[in-house]
């Protein structure tokens, strides 16, 4: 299982749009109280060049894990003196992204921020943090969900809290039996800075049914 974004390109078609829907807005609503509220109107040529430039990072990022993975199988076929194939299907979902989709009889745009599509008998992946296990999911098209389900269990604590908080033997003790990186520059990705994953996918029972259970064995960081 294997994660790659587009946060590099993506941060650069955001911060190139934001800047473009300000200077509209500037035009448009001279009494805008916040210039982080601005806005695209749909339709216009700024929008519709918007939504293509995020198309395209979606499709750059599922093109990433595609080649990563092909790289990961050849690696371990190269590594595993018994031959093997991985032929079956590849699981290969976003979260933080959005596209256009028909609900409740309109077409629509949807956000998914920390949540992936769970559309009836579609598969997903639920990761837990790098101590717990992770979940491939069947979806069951949970319409008042918009046919969502979460990405993962989410972090109960930012990043700098984890770093105050916790040392490397608490990082050691969170991560045993998993082969990890152990150190200080990883402490803000300890499994208790993010919430119990059992207790998130018993939460969402009616949005997805768990067709695999993965345990964690090796975990590679950055």
């Amino acid at each position: 299982m294997l994660h790659s974004g587009s946060r590099g390109v993506g941060n650069a078609i955001g911060t190139h749009f934001i800047t473009l829907a300000q200077a509209d807005m500037r035009q448009h609503i001279a009494t805008l109280p916040d210039r982080d509220l601005a806005y695209f109107t749909e339709g216009s040529q700024h929008f519709d060049d918007y939504v293509d430039a995020v198309g395209w990072a979606q499709e750059y990022a599922r093109q990433n894990r595609r080649l990563m993975m092909d790289a990961v199988l050849a690696a371990l076929q190269q590594a595993i003196p018994k031959p093997f194939q991985a032929s079956l299907e590849a699981v290969n979902c976003h979260h933080n992204y959005v596209q256009r989709e028909t609900h409740f009889g309109r077409e629509v745009l949807v956000t998914r921020k920390g949540a992936v599509a769970a559309h009836t008998g579609q598969l997903g992946i639920i990761p837990g943090s790098m101590g717990a296990k992770s979940f491939i999911v069947r979806g069951l098209g949970h319409a008042e969900a918009f046919c969502s389900c979460s990405h993962g269990a989410g972090r109960r604590m930012s990043r700098t809290q984890a770093k105050k908080q916790f040392s490397v033997a608490d990082q050691v003790r969170a991560t045993a039996g998993v082969e990890c990186r152990k150190d200080a520059d990883v402490i803000d990705e300890i499994p208790l800075a993010y919430k119990d994953i059992d207790a998130v996918m018993a939460a969402q029972r009616d949005l997805v049914e768990i067709v695999h259970t993965l345990r964690q064995v090796v975990c590679v960081k950055g």
